[in-house]
């Protein structure tokens, strides 16, 4: 998945506007700490005093300094710069992130339909077998009369569940 993608021009001219940031700031942290070292040599022979000499030296190295913290802050800024364009412009990698999540939730969703599916094939059979214990048992055959509303109450509560989990795999398999 590592295809070359050819960039807009203005975002080829920011690409490489960050590139000459990198380098000019790198180059800056490296040339001013170059100089802070070359600095702290001393040197034996001068035209000013010792003194004299000390102090500037450490002005410059005060300045140099502050040089390399102004080069270090500017990289972190283009750092930030770096993020915020890879966000912005990186719609490939996040529609395929999209992609994937939807793949995901897609085999959830059969996962579930197959396991309703199951249940509800369960159920029916328990019920099946439920209605044929029922139907066989002495105490149909004893009270007729009380038996046939029982059975009929049993029977529409029962059938309800079952006819209610079919609803729910029919639905969800259209989602």
């Amino acid at each position: 998945m590592a295809q070359q993608r050819v960039l807009p021009q203005s975002k080829e001219t920011l690409l490489q506007s960050y590139n000459k940031r990198l380098k000019d700031d790198v180059k800056s942290i490296m040339d001013n700490f170059t100089e802070i070292i070359k600095t702290a040599k001393i040197e034996d022979e001068t035209q000013v005093s010792r003194a004299t000499q000390g102090e500037q030296d450490n002005y410059e190295m005060h300045v140099r300094a502050a040089n390399i913290v102004r080069a270090g802050e500017s990289l972190m800024k283009l750092v930030s710069d770096l993020k915020q364009f890879l966000i912005l412009n990186d719609f490939p990698s996040v529609n395929e992130a999209i992609n994937q999540r939807n793949q995901q939730l897609r085999s959830l969703q059969e996962e579930c339909d197959k396991k309703l599916i199951a249940l509800r094939d369960e159920i029916s059979i328990d019920l099946y077998e439920l209605e044929e214990e029922y139907y066989s048992s002495r105490l149909l055959s004893e009270y007729p009369s009380g038996g046939a509303s029982v059975s009929l109450l049993g029977e529409t509560s029962l059938l309800s569940w079952v006819l209610m989990l079919d609803e729910i795999t029919t639905s969800s398999s259209s989602w």
